[in-house]
């Protein structure tokens, strides 16, 4: 299951941005970078690009190596742990973790750091690197996320403090089953507007 969103573009833009979505992970008590979750390119003034934001979240872990664990489902309120095995290491579901807002990542290895990473439809969502053992990582996502325009985003990295301070629009998807996102704004020149994100023709779950 998930929402279904329709990016529509009614703004003035004569200079093709990037519209950017992302989420924060709201578990740490500082500003940390935020990944490119999702990004729309080449969607001019009066088209649009349908999408959908999955309820569900998949959670990985990988190493300095290179390689990737399978993704597993994961649950707000879930805890997963890297164990090791004979021939390098694996991710598991543990037990149910303190806090049921969270997703935490435990490094149960001996040695080596490891990197946890949280996917919506199959897209990185947000990432913790460098995780030392017995450490964990914690993520926490409210149901809103965060919409901009910018330049040279890449789907998929991590996006730099410059770029997401420029991005202050939080939408709630909190109960939607659908809706538009309308971006208004722009133009050439004095008479610019700054972009504007507002969902329109919201249908309630």
């Amino acid at each position: 299951m998930g929402i279904t969103l329709n990016f529509i573009n009614k703004s003035n833009d004569a200079n093709n941005l990037e519209i950017v979505i992302f989420q924060k992970n709201v578990a740490t008590n500082f500003d940390e970078l935020a990944v490119a979750w999702q990004v729309i390119r080449d969607c001019g003034p009066g088209d649009n690009h349908p999408f959908t934001f999955p309820m569900s979240m998949q959670v990985g872990a990988s190493d300095s190596y290179g390689n990737y664990t399978p993704q597993l489902d994961g649950q707000h309120g879930q805890l997963f742990q890297t164990e090791p095995t004979t021939t390098g290491y694996r991710l598991v579901p543990a037990d149910a973790c303190a806090s049921s807002k969270e997703v935490q990542v435990l490094n149960a290895l001996p040695k080596g750091a490891i990197n946890a990473s949280c996917y919506k439809d199959g897209k990185l969502l947000a990432t913790k690197t460098s995780i030392a053992p017995q450490q964990k990582a914690v993520f926490e996502f409210k149901p809103t996320i965060w919409i901009g325009a910018a330049s040279q985003i890449v789907q998929g990295q991590v996006m730099d403090s410059a770029i997401i301070s420029n991005i202050n629009t939080e939408l709630s998807l909190l109960g939607i089953a659908s809706a538009d996102i309308v971006m208004t704004g722009g133009g050439p020149g004095a008479n610019a507007t700054p972009f504007a994100f507002h969902l329109e023709n919201i249908v309630m779950c």
